[in-house]
């Protein structure tokens, strides 16, 4: 492949605003454009390319907005090799060089051998790695090792508006021939060390509405005879987490999947480097002091966040206001093998029965608003060995097996629906910054990721 192409082509797709989490027409036509060109760029590859409409988003003020097409592409279908198919998104989260880019987010810029530009390594960059490493093939003339699938979206920053849907319409079709899927939608742990991801922590977002009345009151009038929501709602918050971050809701660990010895031993063959990874966080010290505390917080033990309180005066000066209702906003990251209808019966039970010993006139109400299992997979499974020779043969290195941290809905989406093994193959180091300011990709990670595919493919036809 030659570099200068794949730059040239991820300058060209950096440079579309296909934003997707500003409800805004303008966003929505940078949208379409998008996947019309990358529809485009798969045709070339002579792919046989299907964009499927997905129809209208309903906003809660009332307007309409369409959603950009999901790409169903493929290549190859010969049944005496494996099919792979590659999940991948061409949507990004917003950015404004006002925000503090060094650079215009959306003209992709090489600073040190760092590509800058929103999209770069999430995950624009990643998907044409995929789509160059296919060409590579077809310049050389030679056979694909492997049948190959696309799927490709334009709503995943939006939480993946009616994909769910059309999975489960296709599972029967489209997947119908799949043998493993491939997501590359993550980073590294580190600056040049590879990785593979093999598990993702799930997500329970829950709001708390604590409410006295409609209108704010005036604290001279009022303040010393009412029972404040303010102070009810603090209250709540601070009874679901302790300062050692462990999370004070009854039962709530009672399901979290036993450590094994073999577990250990993973987290000891990770490279991270505690004294770097702090300094990059900017943090003068974390909960727990060796490496492996600190992964199994990340990964496979559950945490609770508090996000923030709606409602409450929040602006600079000295208001003298006791806010009527307020609603206070927590999550909590789940980890094999919670589950998500549990959790919400939990922490709705614990905060009942905090609320009631505080005998308030107010009113209660939880909700949980958003609910997300953990992923999991086989680190045995065949991709999984193969992606692991793959990045021996590239990178001359054993990968880290990692979990991510977040939630990355899609591949659990992918093991329930579809019943395929996923594995994640990230391409970007631990700093490309991706939902932040100054995103970037590597010129090496991107490269090399490209010759990564390449491998894989190889690697996926011998074990096939």
């Amino acid at each position: 492949m030659d570099p200068k192409l794949g730059r040239m082509t991820l300058k060209e797709w950096v440079a579309i605003k296909s934003d997707s989490v500003q409800p805004m027409p303008r966003f929505r036509q940078e949208l379409f454009r998008m996947m019309a060109v990358a529809a485009d760029t798969l045709q070339h590859l002579g792919a046989r390319v299907t964009s499927v409409d997905m129809g209208s988003q309903q906003l809660p003020d009332g307007q309409s907005l369409p959603i950009p097409p999901v790409i169903l592409a493929e290549l190859g279908n010969d049944p005496t090799k494996g099919t792979v198919c590659f999940y991948g998104h061409l949507d990004v989260q917003p950015a404004d060089q006002g925000d503090g880019w060094l650079t215009d987010p959306y003209v992709l810029t090489e600073v040190d051998g760092k590509l800058y530009g929103r999209g770069a390594t999430d995950n624009k960059g990643p998907v044409l790695a995929w789509i160059n490493a296919v060409s590579a093939f077809r310049a050389l003339e030679q056979d694909l090792p492997v049948n190959i699938k696309f799927i490709i979206e334009g709503m995943e920053e939006a939480g993946s508006v009616a994909l769910e849907e059309l999975v489960e319409k296709e599972k029967n079709r489209f997947f119908s021939g799949v043998d493993y899927i491939v997501i590359s939608d993550n980073l590294w742990i580190s600056q040049r060390k590879p990785a593979i991801t093999y598990g993702t922590r799930g997500n329970s977002y829950f709001t708390v509405e604590v409410k006295c009345r409609d209108q704010d009151f005036h604290s001279g009038t009022f303040g010393g005879i009412l029972h404040e929501p303010m102070a009810d709602l603090v209250a709540l918050l601070g009874s679901l987490v302790d300062s050692s971050g462990h999370i004070l809701v009854p039962g709530i660990y009672d399901e979290v999947a036993p450590l094994t010895e073999e577990e250990i031993n993973t987290y000891k063959a990770i490279h991270l480097d505690l004294e770097e990874y702090r300094n990059s966080s900017r943090v003068e010290k974390f909960l727990f002091d060796t490496k492996e505390e600190i992964l199994m917080h990340l990964w496979r033990y559950p945490s609770l966040s508090i996000h923030g309180i709606e409602g409450a005066f929040d602006e600079p000066g000295a208001k003298t206001v006791i806010p009527g209702q307020v609603i206070g906003k927590f999550s909590i990251r789940l980890v094999p093998h919670m589950n998500v209808s549990v959790v919400e019966k939990q922490v709705t039970q614990h905060l009942e029965d905090v609320f009631s010993k505080r005998n308030s006139s107010n009113k209660m109400v939880v909700s949980m608003t958003l609910g997300l299992h953990p992923w999991i997979a086989n680190i045995n499974d065949t991709q999984y060995l193969a992606a692991k020779r793959a990045i021996r043969t590239v990178f001359g290195t054993e990968p880290d097996m990692i979990r991510d941290g977040s939630t990355i809905p899609i591949a659990k989406m992918f093991q329930e629906i579809v019943h395929k093994s996923v594995v994640l193959i990230p391409l970007g180091a631990v700093d490309d910054g991706e939902h932040s300011q100054n995103e970037k990709i590597n010129r090496w990670n991107y490269i090399e990721g490209t010759k990564l595919f390449a491998a894989f493919f190889l690697e996926m036809a011998q074990l096939h």
